[in-house]
């Protein structure tokens, strides 16, 4: 079988469980409101599933339903195969219509005669209250505790929408909290990203800390051993000074008195006076290398 036609027959089957439907809903719509036949008082309405308005309702949906399915045969009777299967779909959406439009007039039909069920239901109940007897009584009696019963079922419910309009506001304070505990989770992890930063800079700088430490000690030392080796190089070079100058004073002094001992001994001569001879090598002259002065002047 062709799609197309796999379509058509289901469109077909859904259409009338459709139509059937919504003619069981009319009927409703009809006998709505209406007294049972035979029951104990006489005085209560049958007892139904569902109220007036509700059957209406389905009953048009059923009805905008039973058009779309309409309008889906209409769409898919061009595409059939065969041209009596065309025409044959063609009358069927011709009949559809026409049993659409007399479920339309059943439909309003079932309205007026279910408003005018209600109205007599209603006119036979206040003859009942107003009328005398045992019965009128009862009816009063159970018409009381009706309204006993809606006023309580009423304070219920005010209970009950308070109840609610406390439990909205409960859970509009705990969205608040939990947005505000959402934003302190996210200033916290903002925080904690701050912080890691934070925390390698802090490392960066104690490492450069103790570099810096070990270098002020290592300069220290070398300092100190620079210090040390000049005050050794100064006091040496001193020593050495000291020991050149008292060798010079030595020299000049010997050469002084060598030089007064000839003065003497040529003036001895010349006046007739013969004086202790002076002997040049009393103080031995002492000839320093010629590298130690170079070292000694360096």
């Amino acid at each position: 079988m062709d799609k197309v036609e796999q379509e058509v027959e289901k469109v077909k089957k859904e259409w009338d469980d459709t139509y059937n439907n919504v003619v069981d809903q009319i009927k409703a719509i009809e006998n709505y409101g209406k007294s049972p036949s035979s029951s104990t008082t006489g005085t209560e309405l049958e007892p139904k599933k569902d109220s007036l308005p509700r059957l209406k309702g389905l009953a048009q949906d059923g009805l905008s339903l039973l058009n779309s399915l309409q309008f889906k045969l209409d769409l898919f009777a061009p595409q059939l195969p065969t041209d009596d299967q065309v025409q044959s779909a063609k009358a069927l959406l011709e009949s559809w219509k026409n049993r659409s439009q007399s479920l339309r007039l059943s439909l309003r039909n079932a309205n007026l005669q279910a408003n005018e069920n209600i109205r007599k239901a209603a006119q036979k109940e206040r003859e009942l209250l107003l009328g005398g007897g045992g019965e009128s009584t009862t009816r009063r009696r159970n018409l009381q505790t009706k309204a006993g019963m809606t006023s309580a079922a009423e304070s219920i419910t005010d209970s009950l929408r308070r109840t609610r309009q406390l439990m909205v506001q409960e859970v509009e304070r705990s969205a608040g909290t939990l947005q505000t505990f959402e934003e302190s989770t996210g200033v916290l992890k903002k925080a904690e990203t701050e912080y890691k930063g934070h925390r390698s800079l802090l490392m960066r700088t104690r490492n450069l800390l103790s570099t810096m430490q070990r270098q002020d000690i290592i300069d220290r030392v070398i300092i100190s051993v620079g210090f040390f080796l000049f005050t050794c190089a100064v006091l040496y070079v001193v020593s050495k000074r000291i020991g050149i100058l008292a060798l010079q004073r030595k020299v000049t002094a010997a050469f002084k008195a060598g030089m007064v001992g000839k003065e003497l001994q040529t003036g001895a001569v010349g006046n007739g006076v013969n004086h202790a001879p002076v002997y040049d090598n009393v103080v031995h002259k002492v000839e320093e290398p010629l590298e130690r002065l170079m070292h000694d002047e360096l």
